[in-house]
C-alpha cells in the first residue's frame, strides 16, 4: 500500500485527473482517495517513485 499526501488536490475534477494518471502507471491498480485529508492510498505492484513521478508530472506533487 502506498499512501501519498497531495495538497494540490483540491475538488473532484483533482480526483479524476488523479485516479487517472494512477492508473496509467498501473491499469490494475485500486486508488482510494479521502478528499478532506488530501490523501490518496494506492495499491499495486508499481514501486512508489513512478506514481509520485507521474503524479507530479500531471500537477500534483506529493509533500
Amino acid at each position: 500500500m502506498i499512501e501519498l499526501t497531495l495538497p494540490d488536490m483540491t475538488c473532484g475534477h483533482c480526483v479524476k485527473a488523479v485516479t487517472q494518471t494512477v492508473q496509467q502507471v498501473d491499469a490494475a491498480a485500486q486508488v482510494h482517495i479521502d478528499l478532506p485529508t488530501h490523501k490518496v492510498q494506492i495499491e499495486s505492484g508499481q514501486p512508489a517513485g513512478l506514481f509520485k513521478a507521474a503524479l507530479a508530472d500531471e500537477g500534483y506533487p506529493p509533500a
